[in-house]
């Protein structure tokens, strides 16, 4: 007996999202990526066609990772002291572009300088011809006094600007605005905060094919469960045809998993809990995987073993079943 697959017709659907430009486009990119484009719920391939597969990133520093974990720092050595030899390393791992987060604070521990920022991202785009997204260290006032010459200086690569808030948007927007670029705006873990977020930036001029929407995350066993379901109803409203959050998403899975102690920490834990090696790189594939499944278009990740697995999950979630 044959049986009939119930399915959704829905109204809405998600906004296509470029980053980078190629030498055609202004820019110097060797590809550009495109994200989102969504009618269905991830992956019900009966209910509409497939439109851009999820891509992963890898995040790189612009100095040397001394708080990341030690199971990191192994892993990239060297590598990870000069921005621009990370960037192309990244590269040749595999992911689909970049992210650059930029610190706090410099080599020697003094603040940061517009100058030294601006020489990070310089050296990661003549490095690497991946799409950049920069992210500033998470202070108001800093983000600004770090980004906007960034964004000056990358003008026509059409890069991702962040972290935008609602109490810093209005100079990245208007830095965005200025050189054509997008924003990674983030709101924490809250279906109207998000959207609230997006009609500001929105207001200000700013098309909303040119925001990537952050709603903030937790991994696996840290909030996981309250992330993943923001992320759905925010996916859900799209569909149903809400323009504000008609927006693909980007989440810092990274971040977030590496920082948990199953991850940071090899000493002292159970002998049940395995080998740490693998145990972090399941931790950040399977939040990664998980978040894949609620609607997210980018994930940030920080191991490349890490991003080998989740790009082959992503090409058996994204092939159709015979």
């Amino acid at each position: 007996m044959d049986i009939e697959v119930p399915k959704e017709n829905w109204s809405g659907a998600v906004r296509t999202v470029t980053i980078g430009a190629t030498s055609g486009e202004g820019g110097t990119r060797s590809r550009a990526v495109m994200v989102g484009g969504e009618k269905s719920m991830p992956f019900l391939h009966f209910e509409a066609d497939f439109s851009h597969p999820p891509v992963v990133a890898l995040e790189i520093l612009d100095k040397y990772p001394s708080d990341w974990s030690p199971l990191l720092q192994d892993y990239w050595r060297d590598v990870a002291k000069e921005p621009g030899t990370w960037a192309k390393a990244a590269e040749e791992a595999g992911a689909d572009l970049l992210q650059l987060s930029i610190s706090l604070e410099g080599e020697n521990d003094d603040p940061n300088t517009p100058g030294a920022a601006v020489a990070a991202a310089k050296a990661v785009l003549e490095a690497s011809g991946l799409p950049l997204i920069v992210l500033g260290p998470g202070q108001i006032d800093m983000d600004s006094e770090l980004l906007v010459p960034v964004s000056d200086a990358a003008k026509g690569e059409r890069i991702g600007l962040g972290i935008c808030e609602e109490k810093n948007y209005r100079t990245i927007v208007a830095s965005a605005l200025a050189n054509d670029h997008l924003v990674t705006a983030r709101a924490p873990m809250d279906v109207n905060l998000s959207k609230q977020l997006n009609i500001l930036i929105s207001d200000m001029g700013l098309p909303l094919d040119r925001v990537l929407m952050d709603p903030t995350v937790g991994a696996l066993g840290y909030g996981i469960e309250y992330g993943y379901s923001a992320m759905e109803r925010l996916r859900l409203a799209a569909l149903q045809g809400d323009s504000m959050t008609q927006v693909p998403m980007i989440v810092g899975v990274g971040y977030e998993t590496w920082k948990t102690k199953e991850s940071k920490i090899g000493d002292d834990v159970p002998e049940t809990w395995g080998d740490w090696l693998e145990r972090s790189i399941n931790w950040e594939t399977l939040t990664a995987i998980t978040l894949i499944s609620a609607g997210a278009d980018v994930v940030v990740l920080r191991h490349p073993e890490s991003l080998k697995r989740v790009k082959s999950a992503i090409e058996d979630l994204v092939e159709v079943p015979a």
